[in-house]
């Protein structure tokens, strides 16, 4: 069976490590080019370092693969350009971006500075923004290819003191719909990708209670490498008529998340006033409410 990914180029960001780099790794295996984006920095976003994304370069070439290095930030419009520049000037074109980039960090409301809130939104939401928009001319001249956008259950679901990454990664989710909406008649799908996996970007979990010890030897057992199959089929011709959609992986498991409709309506002939909502609309919708839960309330079984 032909390779689902051959003769296809591939740019996949925040590739030096963890998740990342397993799918650049797995689309190489596919028959893909891949340009390895990654700057190298520390998990809030500091410094750089070119090595990360020539290390997995290398290891591309060392298997036969194809790969190309790009240490080049998503979180700016000019520098995404260039990263999309990456693959037309060594492919030729570009069939698929994955937004995989990202930086953590974590404070309660009350204790998070602009700057944490700037950051973070700069790299996961600006970022991906800036990538489907530097890809989406050339996707619509050759009517075809894939975006493959990294959104999290911390956003989908929630958690605790992650203002600006579940902001980011809910936003994600709006942008990838934006994305298969407006260029589906083009041939162009977008999907979304909530990993679980033990990776860098969530190896700060507080390990402090009982609870958040349990939590975190649970994640341990999910390895990155599970995340890859499912980018690979999404970015592949494979998923033709699959677009619009969130997916989730957590070990051997693929989730499919809803998203937002309505569940309940309630209508008052003469109107609504505060009070006739407090006495009518909100005791018949209350049933329906949204718990205030977290993901790993939601996902309370272990890995399997």
């Amino acid at each position: 069976m032909a390779n689902v990914m051959q003769d296809k180029v591939v740019v996949v960001t925040g590739a030096g490590n963890g998740i990342g780099r397993d799918i650049a790794l797995a689309m190489a295996a596919e028959g893909a080019s891949v340009v390895v984006n990654d700057i190298g920095a520390s998990l809030a976003g500091e410094g750089q370092d070119k090595g990360p994304a020539e290390q997995v370069v290398a290891e591309i070439r060392a298997r036969g693969g194809s790969a190309v290095a790009s240490t080049d930030s998503v979180s700016t419009w000019a520098s995404a350009q260039k990263i999309v520049a990456a693959a037309l000037d060594s492919f030729g074109r570009v069939d698929c971006i994955v937004n995989n980039a990202g930086i953590l960090r974590d404070k309660f409301i009350f204790n998070m500075a602009v700057e944490d809130w700037e950051s973070v939104l700069a790299v996961h939401l600006h970022g991906s923004f800036y990538m489907a928009r530097a890809a989406a001319p050339h996707f619509k001249s050759e009517q075809r290819g894939a975006y493959v956008n990294m959104t999290s259950t911390s956003g989908l679901i929630g958690n605790y003191g992650q203002a600006n990454y579940m902001a980011a990664k809910l936003g994600i989710a709006g942008l990838s719909r934006s994305l298969a909406l407006d260029l589906a008649k083009f041939h162009v799908r977008s999907n979304c990708i909530a990993p679980f996996a033990w990776s860098r970007m969530i190896s700060s979990i507080p390990t402090e209670t009982p609870d958040q010890v349990e939590r975190v030897n649970r994640l341990k057992t999910m390895e990155t490498a599970k995340i890859a199959p499912l980018a690979v089929y999404l970015a592949s011709d494979l998923a033709k008529d699959v677009t619009g959609q969130i997916f989730a992986v957590r070990a051997n498991e693929i989730f499919l998340f809803s998203q937002p409709r309505p569940v309940r309506s309630v209508h008052n002939a003469e109107g609504w006033t505060a009070e006739r909502i407090a006495q009518q609309a909100i005791p018949a919708m209350r049933a329906q409410f949204t718990p205030l839960e977290r993901s790993q309330d939601v996902f309370s079984w272990d890995p399997i």
